[in-house]
């Protein structure tokens, strides 16, 4: 198990998400998917915010096959977001119903029908955007994996997006609700032009995110 606590683990996260650096890539794009009721009104902002979220985050790095790919490759994810209803913004791990885990998992497999090439990786690419646009899923990058995976071994190895993971989250909520609800209530986005805070709360899914994703680094 992850001997970093939660409150050490945030903390450290946040010192490095001032409005200028690559963290707060994070509160822009989920800003403008929260706020903008039509994303295909500006299809190519729509792309190009959820692109360079993306980028910022490394997802364009090495030999990843979205490097080839122009922002247009986006724009059918873009069609197919405008299609959803817009109570699944409200979704986080609180609500973890069986049905909203559902919701999830088939939202995860049409984006990656989307967006990803048959015998291509989707797990790191596909949560970033989940997390990125609704704010619903921690990103299941490498950092963020093996916290979880040490701390569910035996229960979950974190390699698909599944009910087994989706329950070892939400556990992982309940366990430390507390704490994560604390943080939710008071970490706020950050407003892309003036740099000040909005009354945008950070998703509890994402504070999981955090703290799974410094305890890998710290323990890489």
């Amino acid at each position: 198990m992850s001997d970093i606590s939660i409150e050490k683990a945030i903390n450290e996260y946040l010192k490095k998400a001032q409005p200028y650096d690559r963290y707060t890539s994070f509160d822009y794009c989920y800003n403008y998917f929260q706020r903008t009721k039509d994303l295909t009104q500006d299809v190519e902002k729509s792309c190009l915010v959820i692109g360079f979220y993306l980028a910022s985050w490394g997802m364009y790095r090495g030999s990843s096959f979205i490097l080839q790919k122009s922002i247009k490759h986006f724009q059918p994810l873009i069609e197919y977001l405008s299609t959803i209803d817009t109570s699944v913004w409200d979704i986080d791990v609180n609500s973890y119903t069986e049905e909203n885990k559902d919701t999830i998992i088939n939202i995860y497999n049409e984006i990656k029908t989307i967006l990803i090439p048959k015998q291509k990786n989707d797990l790191t690419l596909t949560t970033k955007i989940l997390l990125g646009i609704f704010g619903f899923i921690p990103a299941y990058d490498n950092f963020f994996c093996n916290t979880f995976r040490s701390l569910y071994k035996g229960q979950c190895g974190f390699r698909r997006v599944n009910m087994n993971s989706l329950s070892c989250i939400q556990d992982f909520y309940e366990n430390h609700k507390s704490t994560i609800d604390k943080f939710s209530n008071e970490t706020f986005t950050t407003a892309f032009l003036t740099g000040k805070k909005t009354t945008i709360h950070y998703p509890k899914a994402k504070i999981i995110d955090m703290y799974g994703f410094v305890g890998g680094i710290i323990h890489a």
